[in-house]
């Protein structure tokens, strides 16, 4: 069964199920690179009419669409898409995914930066239906990439600055400020 949530973003939903959708951890695709996407549910769903994005989680979907298109219109068709893969495939939609450079190549404050946002910040950006991906650290600087429901989401500036950067700070003395890429 389908649950829907609301997230702080209106136009964004986050899909609910008791199934595994990734078992890579998150991803975020995005219509714009729809040329790109070889998974054909991901393909299929990105090309549904006013859809932007969507991120793939452990257990849940976030649809984030344009102006143009109507949640009413919208929420029957992924639901649609995602009962008809779980009743068709026992899978994950995203299983396996080339993962660039590993922990020997980092150093300790990357290290420490990841398990702050691992443990303390993605699971609370997750249950509003998007996440965080980090992206670099140089010279007390993290910069991180919002997505799923967080992507264009009016309080996400805020949300980067006085919580994410706080809590950083707070756990990574290196730390001086955080930026959205």
């Amino acid at each position: 069964m389908i649950q829907i949530e609301k997230t702080p973003n209106p136009n964004s939903l986050k899909f609910l199920t008791e199934r595994t959708v990734s078992s890579i951890g998150s991803e975020e695709f995005q219509s714009k690179n729809l040329d790109k996407i070889d998974n054909i549910f991901i393909k299929e769903l990105l090309s549904l009419n006013g859809v932007e994005l969507i991120l793939l989680a452990k257990n849940f979907l976030t649809v984030k669409k344009n102006d143009k298109v109507s949640w009413d219109a919208l929420k029957p068709s992924v639901i649609s898409y995602l009962n008809d893969y779980f009743n068709k495939n026992q899978q994950p939609i995203l299983q396996e995914i080339k993962k660039k450079g590993s922990v020997s190549d980092e150093n300790e404050i990357i290290i420490k930066i990841k398990e702050v946002l691992d443990t303390k910040i993605r699971p609370a950006v997750a249950r509003d239906g998007g996440d965080i991906k980090f992206k670099s650290y140089e010279k007390g600087v993290v910069k991180l990439e919002l997505q799923g429901s967080c992507s264009g989401c009016p309080s996400s500036a805020m949300t980067l600055k006085q919580g994410v950067q706080n809590l950083l700070k707070h756990y990574v003395q290196e730390v001086e400020s955080v930026e959205a890429v």
